[in-house]
């Protein structure tokens, strides 16, 4: 049964069909050709994948990324960036990746970040004389900051799916995306040096002070959000809708920039981006489910065990497949598939838990920037109003910087585990 599954998903995937679509009609086919329960039990597993508390932070964090985006904050963070960073050359690429760090620190979510962040930086990229390619495929690349800096969509389905701790998957993932994020900036600043690029990113941005003032109440969102789950004071879940009603207060009494005629196109895109991910993660259940009353975990588990006998070569295999797999399937799916396999067979060679999702989010990350099903690279070029092809030269070095970092990541785990012992242990 499995072999015919994944057959017929990997046919559909080659078709052009829907991801989630795919996995779906992938498990319908198997419970309707090699077993005997009644196609009942589909939509009953369905409905079980998604009668789980924290799920019910991925909506909300949605939901605060594009209040944050029409409420003004998400520009006022940008000008925030820009006056600590935006004084030097190549300042203003430095400011695309600085932003995304902190709103990554609020919504969660990379899309949400590339669309958030990338409709003000793109166009300031674009007139400041950077190739339009350069800055959709920066800002491609630093908006999947959005799911390696907590809260992160990614990290609660990992935990979810793994009883991992998602506190401590939250605060692990700071680590990390320090780490890219300085390697992003080291990258564009010595990029800008070498072809001339931004002499003039200084011009026109605010002093350091009136910057502060004048996003303070942006400043204060992540200290609330993250103060609350790691205060003990919320779950994540929790956390979310404060984060919601906190944009919301921000954007329509403080900042005054939601009206009542935005708010049913706000709710209208943050329904459907988060229906698109719920199916995603309905469908990946299913076939989960499948795979795991055939065995197929603890077998692949145990062979993974078995013929990867120190961790170190197991992590290399793993990030070499997982790499892989990212180019082809969304990340919500590829978690929900395969983490619950993968951590097993981790933990059985001793893995600690919360490092091993963590180098899995930032692996799957990439996926978001590689070809052909990068969904990041999608949203920057439709910002951008520039086709993917034209961010190609430029996006192959930052995948080798992340990709580089992913792998000082995996081997050090001091960077994804500091904080959790410090915090937790």
């Amino acid at each position: 049964m499995s072999g015919a599954m994944l057959t017929v998903m990997l046919v559909l995937f080659a078709a052009s069909i829907p991801v989630a679509v795919a996995i779906g009609i992938a498990a319908v086919v198997g419970i309707a050709g090699f077993t005997s329960f009644p196609l009942i039990v589909a939509a009953q597993q369905l409905f079980v994948a998604l009668d789980k508390f924290p799920l019910a932070a991925i909506p909300f964090f949605i939901l605060a990324g594009n209040l944050m985006d029409v409420g003004g904050i998400s520009r006022r963070l940008v000008e925030f960036a820009r006056s600590i960073v935006g004084g030097v050359q190549g300042g203003l690429a430095a400011t695309c990746v600085v932003t995304c760090m902190i709103f990554a620190a609020i919504s969660g979510s990379s899309v949400a970040t590339t669309f958030a962040i990338g409709t003000i930086m793109i166009p300031a990229l674009a007139r400041g004389g950077y190739p339009i390619g350069f800055a959709a495929a920066l800002q491609a690349t630093a908006a999947e900051l959005g799911v390696i800096i907590p809260p992160s969509i990614p990290m609660i389905l990992y935990g979810v799916t793994t009883q991992t701790s998602i506190p401590e998957l939250f605060i692990a993932g700071f680590g990390p995306g320090f780490v890219i994020g300085g390697a992003l900036i080291a990258t564009v600043l010595i990029w800008c040096r070498i072809t001339g690029w931004g002499k003039q990113d200084g011009e026109g941005r605010l002093p350091f002070l009136a910057a502060t003032k004048q996003a303070g109440f942006a400043l204060v969102m992540p200290v609330v959000v993250l103060g609350g789950i790691y205060g003990g004071i919320t779950t994540p879940t929790e956390a979310s809708v404060v984060a919601v009603v906190y944009a919301l207060v921000v954007g329509m009494f403080l900042h005054r920039e939601i009206a009542l005629r935005d708010l049913l196109p706000i709710f209208r895109k943050s329904v459907i981006s988060s229906a698109v991910i719920m199916f995603i993660i309905a469908c990946a259940a299913l076939f989960s489910w499948l795979l795991n009353r055939q065995g197929v975990p603890d077998v692949a588990a145990e062979w993974l065990a078995t013929s990867f006998d120190t961790p170190g070569m197991y992590l290399l295999v793993v990030n070499l497949f997982l790499f892989v797999v990212g180019m082809f399937v969304e990340t919500s799916a590829s978690i929900i598939v395969l983490a619950p396999i993968l951590a097993d067979a981790a933990q059985k060679l001793g893995i600690d838990g919360v490092h091993f999702g963590t180098v899995m989010v930032v692996n799957l990350a990439l996926g978001m920037i590689t070809p052909p099903f990068g969904v990041n690279l999608f949203a920057a070029a439709q910002v951008a109003g520039c086709g993917v092809d034209k961010m190609m030269r430029y996006l192959v070095v930052f995948i080798a910087v992340v990709f580089a970092c992913l792998m000082v990541i995996t081997y050090i785990p001091a960077i994804t585990l500091i904080l959790p012992q410090m915090v937790f242990r």
